[in-house]
């Protein structure tokens, strides 16, 4: 995202693990000025800690409306995912490329991206996230049929 785009009208909650947090720090330096909020989550520090902890605050601030829409950042980012998709109304994905985070959003109105931190570098990551950010469902039929089913899925 270069410094000439305008800011994305979202609010972002972002949270990680001790494998996700120089990711982390890195993602809230270079998006803090491109959304009209960003929430912090935590961890703060790298001592070793556990990712479903920060799944749960970040998909609490979503639920809440503090939030539109959620980043998750641990080693790999399926353990944030796994997690994150445990919660009512969280609909989470790993994306380690831009079309998939776009997609995931305009066809399955995802709401929480994740990535792994120790498998992709940060301007992969900040570009990823740029189209997650940039990315608004799409309710066409077929994708709002789909979207019913898997929240009737959820609420069995």
């Amino acid at each position: 995202m270069s410094d000439h785009d305008s800011p994305i009208s979202l609010r972002l909650a972002v949270g990680g693990d001790h494998a996700g947090f120089q990711l982390k720090t890195l993602v809230i330096e270079r998006f803090s000025d491109h959304v009209i909020e960003l929430l912090d989550c935590g961890t703060h520090d790298e001592e070793a800690c556990d990712y479903p902890d920060f799944a749960v605050e970040v998909a609490e601030r979503i639920n809440s409306g503090q939030a539109d829409r959620g980043l998750l950042i641990c080693g790999s980012g399926v353990g944030v995912s796994v997690a994150a998709n445990k919660i009512t109304g969280i609909r989470a994905a790993i994306c380690h490329d831009t079309y998939s985070a776009r997609q995931g959003v305009e066809h399955d109105d995802m709401n929480v991206l994740c990535i792994g931190g120790r498998i992709i570098g940060s301007e992969l990551a900040f570009e990823i996230i740029t189209a997650f950010l940039k990315a608004r469902y799409t309710p066409q039929e077929r994708h709002a049929r789909r979207l019913r089913k898997i929240i009737a899925l959820e609420e069995n």
